[in-house]
Parts: structure tokens; C-alpha cells; sequence
């Protein structure tokens, strides 16, 4: 939660900074920005954006993002907050897209746009750092995670954070009027969505090893929910989550590529890329958690120290008292 609270902070003053750069940009614009856009030196995204594209987008996030708030009311699961709250500043973004068809040289509208689609998925990947703990605990195999499990969702949500100041930092001098300037935020901003796929590819190494210890050694706890329906098996949410990680880790593939080409590279100057590379993948990722809510698989119990934790601890307890 103080972690969601941060990056709220942070992103909500980067984009106050950021708007305050705009106010000061003297860059001689067109009379009819829609004319030759891919040319017009005010257009940040170099296209106009789509409204038909833009609606699609804006309603299907508003409507898993409403649909998640719905279930994190009655069916629990808090823990996921950070989730819903980049699916809300992301759905925030795409209505900027529709200002920003209506305004395509607006330098302060691009900047609240890309920040809120930029930045938002960095809430996605925080929870599902958390929720492999809570998994982990739920089905009692905690220490077939590579990492404690008392710590890795901090160690993972504190990497999470450090690289959303990076990208921030980064995003707020690109809309500098000073090339240089603009230029050195370009390469921090790639430094951040590097530094983050990183972390996420590590983390998904971790899930995949964690998975794998369980099905090779805890068959009993593997096949445990075997008989259930399949939204009440455990393997349910698990896939869910592989499935939401693959597309979080495409994105941000897809990212890096494209600010390595630079201001007005192919990608960033295409809209269907956008669309393809950046939308599809974090609106399947953030829709598997639709169906396969965490709350109802997971109780609040899982909060607390798992039955091999437990037997750890007073296995180590007796040991003391024997030794005394």
C-alpha cells in the first residue's frame, strides 16, 4: 500500500513538472496540425490518434479496471490495489487520446497521455509481485520460492519503484526544447524500461523455478485442488499469472525497442505498433485477473506465516530450549 502511495506521489508530480516545461516551449507550430502530421515538429506522437482505436481502448480498460474494483470490495484481496489503481491512471491516458486528436500540438496534453500509459503498467508489475507470496503461502510452499518470501515482494516493489523514478525522471526532460537535453532524458528514460525488464525477466524466472518445484516435488499440494472446479484450483490463478507476466514482459520488451530508435523511430511514430506492441498485451494482462480474481483463491490468511514456516519456527524454538 505505502509503496502504491509513492508511485501515486511520484507519478502525480512528474507529470505537475513535466506540464510546467510545456507552459515554457516556443516551438513554431502549423496552421493545420492535421495536414502532415508524421512532419509537424509539435506533434509528439507524429499521427493523429485514432478515436474509434482510442474508445475501443478507453472502454475496455474502464471496464475491467470497474469490474476489478467490484471484486477487491467483496471478494478481497487489497493487496491488489496497486493493480487497480494504474488500471484507473491508464485509463486515464486514453482519454488524453481523445484530446490529443482534438488538440495534436498540445505539448501539456502529450505529456499527461504518455505518462499515464508509460508509466501505469509499472502498478501491474507490482502486484503481481505480490501476489506470488501470497500464493506461495496460500498452498504452503513458501520455501520453494527462490527468494524469502517476507522480503522478495519488498525486494521486487522496491526495484518496481526505483525504475518507475528512473523512467519518470527520464520522460519529464524528453519534453525539454534543449535537443541535448531532451536526448540525455531519452537515454535515461531507455535506462529505466531496461532496468525493468531486467527485474521482470528475474522475476519471472523465480515464478517459473517456483512452479516447477512445486509440480516436481509437492505433488500431493499440485494436484490438491484437482477435483474443484477450475476457478476454485490454485493451477488457475497460477496460469493466470504466468499469462499476465508473458504479456507485461512483451510490453516492456516492446518499449525498449522502441525508445532505442529514438524520438521518431517506426514504432513510436506508429499507431497499429502502439496498439500491437503496447495495448494488446497489458489489456490481456490486467484481463486474466477478470475470471481469476486473486481474492477468490487466496484467503487473508495467507498473510500470515505458512504451516512449514511454522513448523521452522518452533522446530527451532524446541531446538533452543534443548540447547539451554
Amino acid at each position: 500500500m505505502a509503496c502504491s502511495n509513492l508511485a501515486s506521489t511520484l507519478f502525480f508530480l512528474t507529470l505537475l513538472v513535466t506540464s510546467a516545461l510545456a507552459a515554457t516551449n516556443t516551438t513554431q507550430c502549423p496552421s493545420n496540425p492535421y495536414q502532415d502530421p508524421q512532419n509537424d515538429p509539435c506533434n509528439a506522437l507524429g499521427y493523429i490518434a485514432n478515436n474509434t482505436l482510442t474508445a475501443v481502448a478507453f472502454v475496455y480498460v474502464l471496464l475491467v479496471v470497474l469490474i476489478q474494483t467490484y471484486q477487491i470490495i467483496f471478494n478481497g484481496a487489497k493487496w491488489m490495489l496497486s493493480m487497480v489503481i494504474g488500471e484507473y491512471i491508464y485509463c486515464l491516458g486514453f482519454g488524453f487520446r481523445f484530446a490529443l486528436n482534438r488538440n495534436p500540438d498540445s505539448l501539456g496534453i502529450y505529456i499527461a497521455e504518455d505518462l499515464m500509459i508509460v508509466l501505469s503498467p509499472c502498478f501491474f508489475i507490482a502486484a503481481n509481485y505480490v501476489l506470488l507470496g501470497r500464493l506461495a503461502r496460500e498452498i504452503d510452499c513458501a520455501h520453494h520460492v527462490l527468494l524469502p518470501v517476507r522480503r522478495m515482494a519488498l525486494i521486487f516493489v522496491m526495484s518496481d519503484v526505483a525504475t518507475f523514478i528512473v523512467q519518470a525522471l527520464g520522460a519529464s526532460m524528453t519534453t525539454s526544447s534543449v535537443y541535448n537535453s531532451a536526448l540525455m532524458g531519452l537515454h535515461i528514460f531507455l535506462a529505466g524500461l531496461v532496468l525493468q525488464l531486467v527485474s521482470l525477466l528475474f522475476f519471472c524466472i523465480v515464478y517459473a523455478r517456483f512452479l516447477y518445484k512445486v509440480h516436481s516435488e509437492e505433488q500431493a499440494i499440485w494436484m490438491r485442488d484437482s477435483k474443484r472446479h477450475w476457478n476454485g484450483d490454485w493451477r488457475t490463478l497460477s496460469a493466470a499469472m504466468a499469462v499476465s507476466c508473458i504479456c507485461i514482459l512483451i510490453r516492456s520488451l516492446y518499449r525498449v525497442v522502441e525508445a532505442a530508435q529514438g524520438f521518431h523511430g517506426s514504432l513510436s511514430s506508429s499507431e497499429a505498433a502502439f496498439y500491437l506492441g503496447d495495448t494488446l498485451p497489458l489489456c490481456l494482462a490486467i484481463a486474466m485477473y477478470v475470471p481469476f480474481w486473486p481474492g477468490r483463491f487466496i484467503q487473508e490468511k495467507a498473510a500470515y506465516p505458512s504451516a512449514k514456516e511454522m513448523q521452522d519456527g518452533r522446530e527451532l524454538s524446541v531446538s533452543r530450549t534443548a540447547l539451554v
